[in-house]
């Protein structure tokens, strides 16, 4: 089972794809595919039928996993960085290759 450096709720940048350049929340990340579920990119049109009286069908954009290797997470400042991890206190912390600081 590999690592994964990206998790729930993290901001991330597609860095592949026809998607590409586009940023969004992680809203799922399944290990066993290797997939990530970002707001927002890759986007499919469903149809969809009324289950109730009251409810709307027609057609709905639903976002699609994407792989994990084509997203980057996004620091506060703006940029894409690569995650490492590092010790502190006998835990983990998540840090950014490029700034160093705590994710």
């Amino acid at each position: 089972m590999p690592k994964f450096s990206i998790k729930k709720d993290d901001q991330v940048k597609v860095i592949a794809g026809k998607d590409k350049g586009k940023v969004g929340r992680v809203l799922r990340v399944d290990r066993e595919s290797e997939r990530v579920l970002v707001e927002g990119v890759n986007l499919a049109r469903k149809a969809v039928r009324k289950k109730r009286q009251e409810d709307r069908g027609g057609i709905i954009d639903i976002e699609l996993p994407i792989h994990i290797s084509n997203v980057m997470l996004v620091t506060r400042n703006g940029k894409t960085t690569r995650v490492g991890v590092e010790m502190k206190d006998g835990k983990k912390t998540r840090i950014a290759r490029t700034t160093g600081e705590a994710v």
